[in-house]
């Protein structure tokens, strides 16, 4: 959900950003296990960087700062080839014994 606010950012969608706050929460709290307490500082400074351009209704500011988001929190947009991605599991994928 993150990674689709890509085109509202671009406009400058202030308002659709905003309502998807609670993504920002859920991923900040559940993405981090408890030893990365550094990257997760820094994802929910970028968070609050985004949220205060908001609410200063700065375009350029929110662009800036969700591209910055997107790079503490490792957030790629690129599409996972199906062929060479992970599958559903070891055993059960359907790549799991084809040559």
């Amino acid at each position: 959900r993150i990674a689709a606010l890509k085109s509202a950012v671009d406009k400058g969608d202030f308002a659709a950003v905003a309502d998807e706050y609670n993504a920002f929460v859920l991923f900040n709290s559940g993405a981090y296990a408890l030893t990365k307490k550094d990257a997760k500082a820094a994802s929910v400074a970028a968070t609050k960087e985004i949220f205060a351009a908001i609410d200063s209704k700065n375009k350029d500011a929110l662009k800036t700062a969700y591209t910055n988001f997107m790079k503490v929190a490792d957030i790629s947009t690129t599409p996972v080839d199906v062929a060479t991605g992970q599958g559903y599991s070891n055993d059960y994928d359907w790549k799991v014994r084809t040559p």
